[in-house]
């Protein structure tokens, strides 16, 4: 049993917390302490629900002074990174990843969601890698891990593609990702997509219009996709830059459709604020999708801080509060909203079980010190944080 003492929460109540195990069990004004029960001083603390990072490159972290990107956008990003990718180690993917996980760890992520590169010049070597790490560094947050297969897939080019998408899935996988907009034919490839999925029965996790041009736009052939087939498991589309370019009628129609169809939304704020817009002299976009027409819509939005200290985004802390933060300036959300977005939403579109500090729910909660409120804690970001997974303390 552990007793947190003396926190405070969301709403500005002061309480105790029980946990038993890997739940809360009580919350109360005060409680006292059990023999034998570790009681931990939460006093000047605001105790809040874990984050989840919903979208992140495990295997590209913490490269940035390695793989320069001197263009500075996404091309430029991934032709640094393919140039770079036949020289990876597994040794050295799952050193990184196991590094990031320890900061994402020590920042209040509890559940993290991985793309990692498969493709036919490295195979599945990235898999194996997070699937080494995880191993490692699996007991301090829940990590998923998506096969990102590079394009081709379609067509008669993307043969060794989806012959290494399949030894992927088989060597330890637990999602089915893709970049349609990249793909020679985009509706062939998410069609593929989804029937691997559907034949090993995972989940689905794409990354989805990664781009300014208003012309293109497959979240909504994504959507009629996923309810004409009946996918029978969770579909994610992540970026979805293109929306927020579109006229809000366009919005509103895509969002009701992206709603009914069940797919959440993940959005990106520091990797697409980095990677978007370049060459824009005058008043440039910032590259997020249509947050409120998805909010509107009752869409899942989550928020992930996506790439780590690699040519996709030279910065970032794997804090949640830094991407929160970033929501609530660039994408003018509401403090509450924007921690909704890394919180709760995230859990949401990972599949895992809602958190509250509340008797019953997972024990899965970070105390922020120097904060009395969710916006105080966005804006302190203050580090020696309580992180709390599975009912015990987080010591990365």
């Amino acid at each position: 049993m552990m007793l947190l003492h003396g926190a405070t929460l969301a709403d500005g109540t002061r309480a105790d917390v029980r946990v038993e195990g890997e739940l809360i069990t009580t919350v109360a004004p005060a409680l006292d302490p059990q023999p034998g029960e570790a009681t931990i001083d939460l006093a000047g603390h605001v105790l809040l629900p874990a984050a989840a990072e919903p979208h992140a490159h495990l295997d590209k972290a913490l490269t940035a002074d390695r793989v320069p990107n001197p263009a500075g956008d996404l091309l430029g990003a991934i032709v640094a990174w393919r140039a770079h990718r036949p020289s990876l180690t597994l040794d050295d993917v799952a050193g990184r990843a196991e590094r990031a996980v320890r900061m994402l760890a020590a920042n209040g992520v509890t559940a993290v969601r991985t793309h990692v590169d498969v493709a036919a010049d490295i195979g599945t070597l990235a898999v194996e890698a997070l699937v080494k790490a995880r191993e490692s560094v699996g007991h301090l947050v829940d990590i998923q891990i998506v096969a990102l297969v590079s394009p081709p897939v379609s067509g008669p080019d993307g043969g060794p593609n989806r012959a290494v998408l399949d030894a992927a899935m088989a060597a330890g996988a637990d999602l089915v990702g893709g970049v349609p907009h990249l793909e020679p034919d985009p509706g062939a490839a998410m069609i593929h997509v989804l029937e691997v999925a559907a034949a090993v029965g995972k989940d689905v996790d794409l990354h989805m219009d990664e781009t300014l041009d208003a012309g293109v736009l497959h979240l909504s052939e994504l959507a009629a996709m996923v309810q004409a087939t009946g996918f029978p498991h969770r579909v994610t589309a992540s970026h979805c830059c293109s929306l927020g370019m579109q006229p809000p009628a366009v919005q509103a129609e895509v969002a009701e459709a992206v709603a009914k169809a069940g797919i959440a939304v993940v959005t990106l704020p520091q990797t697409n604020l980095f990677l978007q817009a370049r060459g824009w002299a005058t008043a440039p976009p910032r590259g997020l999708t249509a947050l409120r027409a998805l909010l509107d819509a009752g869409v899942t939005v989550a928020a992930g801080a996506d790439n780590l200290q690699d040519p996709f985004n030279l910065v970032g802390r794997a804090d949640p509060l830094e991407t929160s933060a970033l929501l609530v300036m660039a994408a003018h959300l509401t403090p509450t909203e924007a921690f909704q977005a890394v919180s709760a939403a995230s859990r949401h579109a990972l599949g895992l079980a809602p958190v509250a500090v509340a008797a019953g729910s997972p024990a899965e909660l970070m105390a922020v010190p120097r904060a009395a409120t969710v916006r105080e804690a966005m804006a302190t970001a203050a580090e020696r944080r309580v992180v709390i997974h599975r009912g015990q303390v987080v010591q990365p």
